[in-house]
């Protein structure tokens, strides 16, 4: 009678969320480093403000967020950039993916590789930047484009496959409600 096993289910509930605090964690630690060399280690910066208050927002511990801004700051830090790629997805609808790598060289095939699956490719630099406005660290789209069910599918998808890359920060679109 397997699956009926009250604790087995308990053990497999939290090894999901486990997997997904992890990931969400791993990413804050990423923009924390980042923001604390740019700043750096000023916790006054604004960037660094605001990283640190994602983290505890998401429930971070203290001390892993002391650990990343002291990594970030000091001499041997590991540098992480941002990183923003642009395409055209179903429907012509335009996306940014912004993120944060330690190895451009590597997360750029990666990148083209996951759209290449899904039958896009990479737009140049600029080219779907217009249909967003920055605000803060988000960008939000000026106008939404209406999409077909099947494109609408379509992108679900792709967005899914993008969210499951460990470098990939967010990922911006101008398409209507996805269902």
């Amino acid at each position: 009678m397997s699956g009926h096993n009250k604790w087995t289910q308990i053990k497999h509930k939290k090894g999901a969320e486990d997997i997904k605090r992890s990931k969400l964690f791993s990413m804050l630690v990423r923009t924390i480093n980042v923001e604390a060399r740019l700043a750096n280690g000023n916790r006054e910066a604004p960037g660094l403000k605001a990283a640190i208050a994602r983290a505890k927002a998401a429930n971070m511990p203290l001390d892993n967020i002391e650990r990343a801004i002291e990594k970030g700051s000091g001499a041997g830090a590991e540098s992480f950039e941002e990183v923003v790629y642009e395409a055209y997805g179903p429907g012509g609808v335009a996306l940014l993916i912004v993120g944060l790598t330690d190895n451009k060289n590597r997360t750029t095939p990666e990148i083209k590789h996951l759209l290449s699956k899904h039958g896009i490719s990479l737009s140049p630099q600029g080219a779907t930047q217009w249909a967003f406005i920055k605000k803060e660290d988000e960008w939000q789209a000026q106008n939404t484009l209406p999409l077909a069910k099947t494109e609408q599918e379509k992108l679900q998808a792709l967005l899914e496959a993008l969210g499951e890359h460990e470098d990939i920060k967010n990922i911006f679109h101008n398409a209507d409600e996805i269902a």
